[in-house]
């Protein structure tokens, strides 16, 4: 069965650039170990209808067929040549795992 990855992405004032560097790498690698980007979005406050939290800058929905998948794509090693620019960028993120009911 597979897993869904929700990532809400909150990036360093000003980052924005060298965030979307990384996602530039990290985005077509999911492919390679059996993910697809399901839905990428940037919450705007227009859109947003009720937070309790602060606005993620942006909001990644991820299948991959298995758990070890996602766990290779961690690891995959282009990817962490470019981690640098992740660290650079990001604030925090809320990873949340799930499945479709």
């Amino acid at each position: 069965m597979p897993l869904y990855f929700t990532q809400l992405i909150y990036i360093k004032n000003g980052a924005e650039e060298t965030f979307h560097q990384f996602e530039d790498v990290a985005i077509p690698l999911i492919a390679k170990y059996n993910g697809q980007l399901l839905l990428r979005l940037r919450p705007t406050l227009e859109t947003i209808v009720e937070a309790n939290m602060p606005q993620p800058y942006e909001v990644h929905l991820v299948e991959f067929e298995s758990k070890q998948d996602f766990q290779n794509f961690m690891g995959d090693e282009e990817r962490k040549q470019f981690l640098h620019l992740k660290e650079a960028s990001i604030e925090s993120v809320w990873l949340i795992e799930g499945q479709k009911l």
